[in-house]
């Protein structure tokens, strides 16, 4: 049910065909963030017509409500949330790390306090792949421990952690649907990374996501360990970089071999009146957009560019409507999307370089 083939390549930039379940996806590939079984202030619909080809839910937030017991009943996320494209559940890690004071890690697992109500949950690697079995998504998650990124002595053992936890992630899963990625950890060390994708890519899971980037490291430290686990792990699986989605990263990440990217970050925008651009962001909510008649960007073919002023959602913004939101996350979703597909076929047409140089002059290292 799980193929991955690749297409062309161009350098390290690669372009293939994943098959899933649901689907096939066509990398590289830009994938929104749908939380809590929803991409914020978007339908489905909307998402389709943008040409989206694969979504990611939570684990962690589905898990504390509705319950994965729920959501199972109602047939699993596809039917769920009325998606029939591929999904994508990451195990939780991530936001068990963000809760800070509020979760004890030792090596079975982790206890956590909900940031919805401080009541007490554990997640273990086997409750982890039992909540994404019946969440149902084509690609599940291993749980991983994801640590600061400079605190080389305990991410050590967060890596040694997350190694052990991949294996008891596969010994648990049952579902032969699902295609369990493995998460290579090890912060901004190129020695600890080696180790990791060497590990990860041991245990033969049909896919490999690289943890553990963009929580604070620069960018040059993020791009160093790229090339670092791209150069270590095999051609024929895919590589997912974990929560990294601004134009630049997109190129620079495929400029390095990543295949799949996903962030929370344009519907973030969104929500707080910015519209990403090739030539970096713009804030809507500014007065000087007031009279404008050209849509966000000229060159964009989205739904709002086609159909709206500048002046119309700089109006929205000013009114506290919400289609304010549902525009601006229609166009930066198709940025980075559209971006993704296109760099796909300069790969395929072995010009990747030039152009991705073309679009990195003047392109801002958004964070």
């Amino acid at each position: 049910m799980f193929d991955f083939k690749l297409i062309a390549t161009d350098g390290n930039a690669r372009a293939g065909l994943f098959s899933t379940p649901h689907g096939d996806i066509q990398t590289p590939i830009f994938m929104p963030v749908g939380t809590q079984a929803t991409v914020k202030s978007l339908t489905p619909k909307q998402l389709d017509e943008i040409g989206v080809q694969i979504l990611l839910s939570n684990t962690y937030h589905l898990y504390l409500r509705p319950g994965p017991d729920l959501i199972k009943d109602f047939g699993g996320l596809h039917n769920f949330m009325q998606w029939e494209k591929p999904i994508l559940t990451d195990s939780g890690g991530f936001q068990v790390f963000s809760l800070g004071d509020l979760r004890k890690v030792d090596a079975d697992g982790v206890t956590f306090r909900s940031h919805l109500d401080g009541s007490t949950h554990r997640f273990t690697p086997e409750s982890a792949i039992a909540i994404q079995e019946a969440l149902g998504a084509d690609i599940i998650m291993a749980f991983d421990e994801c640590a600061d990124p400079e605190n080389r002595d305990y991410i050590y053992k967060a890596m040694e952690r997350t190694h052990r936890w991949a294996e008891r992630c596969l010994k648990a899963k049952k579902r032969t649907d699902q295609a369990l990625f493995g998460i290579i950890q090890g912060g901004i060390y190129p020695d600890l990374r080696e180790k990791s994708a060497q590990f990860i890519n041991s245990l033969d899971v049909p896919g490999h996501a690289i943890g553990g980037l963009s929580v604070g490291e620069s960018k040059e430290d993020m791009l160093r360990i790229l090339e670092v686990v791209n150069a270590t792990l095999p051609a024929y699986k895919p590589r997912y970089l974990m929560g990294v989605g601004t134009p630049y990263d997109l190129i620079e990440g495929i400029r390095r071999g990543v295949d799949m990217f996903d962030c929370v970050l344009p519907t973030r925008l969104a929500r707080h009146h910015s519209a990403m651009t090739l030539h970096g962001r713009l804030n809507m909510a500014n007065a000087k957009h007031k009279a404008d008649n050209r849509p966000i960007d000229n060159n964009c073919e989205c739904y709002t560019c086609q159909n709206f002023s500048r002046a119309y959602i700089r109006h929205l913004i000013a009114t506290k409507e919400m289609l304010a939101a549902t525009l601006l996350s229609i166009h930066n979703i198709s940025v980075l999307y559209t971006l993704s597909q296109r760099l796909r076929e300069q790969i395929i047409d072995k010009n990747f370089a030039a152009y991705a140089e073309h679009l990195l002059i003047g392109l801002e290292k958004e964070s």
